[in-house]
């Protein structure tokens, strides 16, 4: 797995530099970086298999294997805060551009494990490219040191930023910032009030603080590669050979339909390199698929080439990787699936009965519910910090879409709502066809009146 890391200059990587900086050592077998890399080499469509000198290509599944579980555990979510003046900040924050829950929960899928960290501005989401874990307390991630880059147009600034707690249960944060040419350059040290984050301290302590100030956000799936690491996996660590073998085996349908035109050789003495001859003196273009050929004689100087497509049997072989490829990443038998006029797609519903799938998004939106609380409680901290909002109590309320919401069902049930009288027939055109509600009711008062018409 190693040889997918990216390859840094010796003494610049995240560990190499927070251990001399910070004089802090990573507990071994804490990582995944291997993993890590491997799966965000994938995901981002570079895998490794990819050789488009050999034809191989690759159709990305990875990432919509990431995107439409993300898409299932934010189905329709709504976070409420109540409380005082801090939970109507708070609320702010999560209704905030910023607070993209489906874009962190895909990156989660991705890499397994994201942290998510207030800045004072909004919310960072770091991938393991960008941190590195030092502390950790039973299952909890409680110290970890997190790399940012900025670049001035002349020098690149690149700033190690180190959370933990102190032996007397203080919570301390250090930055540190350094100048180089680019981001593979460690470059010098340099103060913070000469790099782009001046205004932040180098040092700061807090007390009182029972969680860091940063929450993590983890894939449910054991860690079967690295027993005891805090880190989760990428949903579709386990189908990566699966992955390989989809992208060869699309690569070579593809390539099958455009080595399928008909081709029709002919005698090249009957020919001549501007064309056929037409008569007086008259030259017609050859057509595409016609080859010029030395053939045995004139009177066999035609021969048609129709190459067959044996296009059913590697649809078949697609669509049995798809199904490997969604069991292994925990969803139901058959719900990713290939149509030949659509390609590649998902199923267009959940079904009540996919229990596989429904199970693995709600084991989903419990880790992004658990990393949600630890967010909301870093802003509140750092709401302190910062004197952002006056103080106070708060309680988050989380309300998640149905996973198995079918929207033909929820017409048919309402339509049965306004035919039984208990719901005016303006409410249905509004919620169901789209109108606004003037053109609903101005459409519901027409179909009345020409009812009692008789026309």
């Amino acid at each position: 797995m190693g040889f997918f890391q990216r390859k840094e200059k010796k003494g610049t990587g995240l560990a190499s530099r927070a251990g001399e900086v910070f004089h802090v050592k990573v507990p071994p077998g804490r990582g995944g970086e291997g993993v890590a890399a491997l799966c965000a080499q994938v995901y981002r469509g570079r895998p490794p298999w990819r050789d488009p000198e050999k034809g191989v290509e690759t159709v990305n599944f990875a990432k919509s294997v990431c995107a439409e579980l993300a898409r299932l555990a934010t189905l329709a979510v709504k976070i409420t805060v109540s409380g005082a003046e801090r939970a109507a900040w708070l609320q702010e924050q999560v209704d905030g551009s910023y607070f993209r829950l489906r874009q962190w929960t895909e990156l989660g899928c991705a890499w397994g494990t994201v942290i998510l960290k207030p800045n004072g501005e909004s919310v960072d989401a770091l991938t393991p490219e960008q941190f590195l874990i030092t502390d950790v307390t039973g299952d909890a991630v409680t110290g970890a040191v997190f790399e940012s880059g900025a670049w001035d147009g002349e020098r690149y600034y690149t700033r190690l930023e180190y959370h933990r707690f102190l032996p007397d249960g203080r919570y301390a944060v250090s930055n540190r910032c350094f100048a180089g040419a680019g981001p593979y350059d460690r470059g010098k040290y340099v103060p913070i009030q000469a790099t782009p984050w001046a205004g932040l301290a180098e040092d700061v302590m807090a007390e009182g603080l029972e969680r860091p100030l940063f929450a993590v956000l983890r894939m449910p799936g054991a860690n079967h590669l690295q027993p005891g690491s805090v880190m989760g996996l990428p949903v579709f660590a386990e189908a990566l050979r699966e992955l390989e073998d989809l992208d060869v085996a699309y690569s070579r349908t593809v390539q099958e339909i455009y080595d399928s035109q008909r081709i029709c050789l002919i005698d090249d003495r009957l020919t001549d390199q501007t064309g056929l001859p037409a008569g007086r003196g008259q030259r017609v273009e050859l057509p595409r698929f016609v080859r010029r050929v030395f053939g045995a004689g004139p009177e066999e100087y035609y021969q048609a080439i129709d190459p067959a497509l044996h296009t059913q049997e590697r649809l078949a072989g697609i669509r049995a990787l798809l199904g490997q490829i969604g069991f292994k990443c925990g969803f139901s038998n058959g719900y990713f699936v290939f149509n030949e006029r659509s390609g590649l797609m998902t199923a267009t519903q959940v079904e009540a009965d996919d229990r596989r799938t429904v199970q693995l998004v709600k084991d989903v939106r419990d880790r992004l519910e658990e990393a949600l609380d630890g967010l909301l409680y870093a802003l509140d901290k750092t709401a302190d910090a910062m004197c952002l909002a006056p103080a106070g109590a708060y309680e988050a309320i989380y309300d998640f879409g149905d996973v198995t919401y079918n929207r033909e069902e929820d017409r048919a049930r309402w339509y049965g709502y306004v035919a039984d009288g208990r719901l005016p027939f303006w409410y249905y055109l509004m919620k169901f066809e789209g109108y606004s509600e003037q053109e609903a009711k101005a459409l519901a008062v027409a179909g009345k009146e020409q009812n009692n018409d008789g026309t």
